[in-house]
């Protein structure tokens, strides 16, 4: 039974850990005022340069750069689309995870070939037995609960998302604080897909696995709040490891099951999470 309760709590925090970092990713983003449904490709996105980094690079490191790189670069093309262009959030989002999904293909089979990416790579060190990056992803917790709640920053990145004109009128940028969010929430959800694939040494074709939608998910039920993801993405992690541990039950089934979870979930915190003011609006100065 001991073994059984290690291996579900292990189970969990490798099924928490890309959520939580996706989700701080999110909250950046939406606490601008900017939605990004696009977190599942930047996380896609992280998944396959954690890995080909790691490859040319010869380093975990240099690989966890060019998942943050790739992150960001896919949240850079929706930022400039939301804020610039003022396109459609949601279609933009969505426009971010097609392009990430076509062209991560396209580079997997390109540049490792038809056998995928290489089986056996460096991966990020541990410090008593935990990986680095489940250590990042508690540090990135309490940082984004300071930087967001306990800095001037962090009331402007906030302002800009609930009254865009009134930060506007006392002289601070929407524009710029809506592009650093954006940018911020690719380089999260860019580790939270080299988790992913550090987490098995190598990249194959729908690893994220709809992780994008599910720290959506857990951003809304923590109601824009870093321990509140937390404690949601756990929630999910906890549902996936236990689905995992099921046995005698069609595989189709038991795949389903996260996703179920997580949608009587959400359906049960409808109304009662409230979206930053701003969120999914585009602003105009003139």
């Amino acid at each position: 039974m001991d073994i059984w309760i290690v291996g579900l709590g292990k189970a969990t925090i490798i099924y928490a850990v890309p959520l939580i970092f996706a989700a701080l990713g999110g909250l950046f983003s939406e606490r601008s005022g900017i939605v990004n449904i696009g977190l599942e490709g930047m996380m896609t996105g992280g998944a396959f340069f954690a890995i080909y980094g790691s490859d040319v690079g010869g380093s975990s490191i240099v690989g966890v750069l060019f998942a943050v790189a790739a992150g960001m670069a896919l949240a850079a093309i929706h930022a400039v689309a939301t804020i610039t262009f003022h396109a459609d959030q949601i279609i933009s989002g969505t426009a971010i995870v097609l392009i990430a999904a076509g062209l991560i293909n396209f580079l997997n089979l390109n540049l490792f070939g038809p056998n995928g990416s290489p089986a056996s790579l460096a991966v990020p060190a541990k410090v008593g037995g935990i990986s680095v990056l489940v250590l990042l992803a508690i540090a990135a917790v309490v940082v984004t609960q300071y930087v967001v709640f306990r800095t001037p920053f962090g009331l402007r990145l906030r302002s800009v998302g609930e009254h865009p004109r009134a930060a506007d009128t006392v002289g601070i940028s929407v524009v710029r604080y809506r592009y650093i969010g954006v940018l911020v929430s690719g380089a999260l959800a860019g580790l939270g897909g080299a988790f992913i694939s550090f987490n098995v040494s190598s990249y194959s074709e729908g690893m994220v696995a709809g992780n994008g939608y599910i720290a959506l998910a857990a951003l809304i039920i923590g109601k824009w709040k870093p321990m509140g993801c937390v404690l949601a993405s756990l929630l999910f992690g906890l549902s996936q490891g236990l689905v995992a541990r099921v046995h005698g039950v069609s595989p189709d089934l038991i795949s389903m099951l996260p996703y179920v979870i997580t949608l009587i979930v959400l359906v049960g915190f409808v109304g009662k999470s409230i979206a930053p003011a701003a969120a999914g609006k585009p602003y105009d100065a003139h």
